[in-house]
């Protein structure tokens, strides 16, 4: 059993745009329920490319800063959620063999224990009870998302102990934290299959056929589905928002949203570490938290 209301939970995302395609819905749905949902993005997405050919325009490039903040102000709004820029440069995603070098100053070279702290100190402050990130791989591997993972892990385990950056508030003890599992082979399947059955090309088909079998079985990792269905126009909504990165023409608006909504109506997430009592399968991301006390009994 866990509270109905009065909740906290933050999510920790890259860039700008990751928060809208990474359990989007479920953020959506838990504001809307009443809890204080609040989204930190560690980077500002400078170094992304122009997705959506109708952006492709003169300025845009050249102003990218500006763009992407106002783009993300409007994701938020879409989800009803809090945001915080947590200020580090987008280190870009390196091409080539060999890799070249990462930009001097991005967030990927960032000392680990510098970009921790500063995420303490948001934790601190608005003293979530669930965090949600990346995995070890990042999702994918880019070195912001991997950084993502490896800063928020560390924060995680930082926040809840006076000793460690005592300048940076009062502890807090985050009881839960997931990985976000979004790209799902089991469900592009499944919709696939409905393109199929409707006498359609599945828009799907090219890319599980590049489908990498080390990438392993992320629905065998996940141990968390929250039903958000009716929350997906506010996704959608969020991923429009990122205009420059967002094609709405694109594989994220192929599927039809009452296919969605039907067939595969929820978010996946991993439950990496917990401090309170759950039961695995769960349903809910405060599944065990009862109380507004940090790592709370469950019951």
């Amino acid at each position: 059993m866990c509270a109905v209301s009065g909740l906290r939970l933050m999510a920790v995302h890259a860039h700008p745009d990751d928060e809208a395609s990474k359990g989007a819905a479920t953020m959506a749905k838990y504001a809307a329920e009443g809890h204080e949902v609040m989204v930190v993005t560690l980077t500002g997405g400078e170094r992304g490319d122009i997705l959506n050919p109708a952006m492709d325009l003169p300025g845009i490039k050249e102003r990218m800063v500006e763009v992407r903040r106002e783009e993300m102000a409007k994701a938020a709004v879409a989800l009803g959620v809090q945001h915080r820029w947590l200020g580090y440069i987008d280190s870009g995603l390196p091409e080539g063999d060999p890799l070249p070098p990462l930009p001097e100053g991005c967030f990927a070279l960032v000392p680990l224990e510098e970009s921790t702290g500063k995420l303490v100190e948001v934790v601190r402050e608005f003293r979530p009870h669930v965090m949600i990130t990346y995995d070890e791989r990042g999702g994918y591997p880019h070195p912001d998302h991997i950084r993502c993972h490896e800063v928020s892990m560390a924060a995680f385990e930082a926040a809840g102990d006076p000793d460690r950056y005592p300048e940076a508030g009062d502890p807090w003890t985050v009881s839960k934290i997931y990985y976000t599992h979004g790209f799902i082979r089991d469900r592009m399947v499944l919709f696939s299959e409905e393109f199929e059955k409707h006498g359609q090309e599945s828009p799907f088909a090219e890319w599980l056929s590049k489908w990498d079998p080390s990438r392993g079985d992320l629905m065998g990792r996940v141990t968390t589905q929250v039903t958000s269905g009716e929350y997906f126009a506010q996704r959608d909504e969020a991923l429009r928002a990122h205009a420059t990165q967002i094609d709405p023409n694109g594989m994220f608006f192929a599927v039809p949203m009452d296919w969605q909504q039907r067939l595969w109506p929820t978010d996946e997430f991993e439950l990496a570490r917990t401090r309170v009592k759950t039961a695995i399968p769960e349903t809910d991301l405060f599944a065990g938290i009862v109380d507004d006390q940090p790592g709370g009994d469950a019951s």
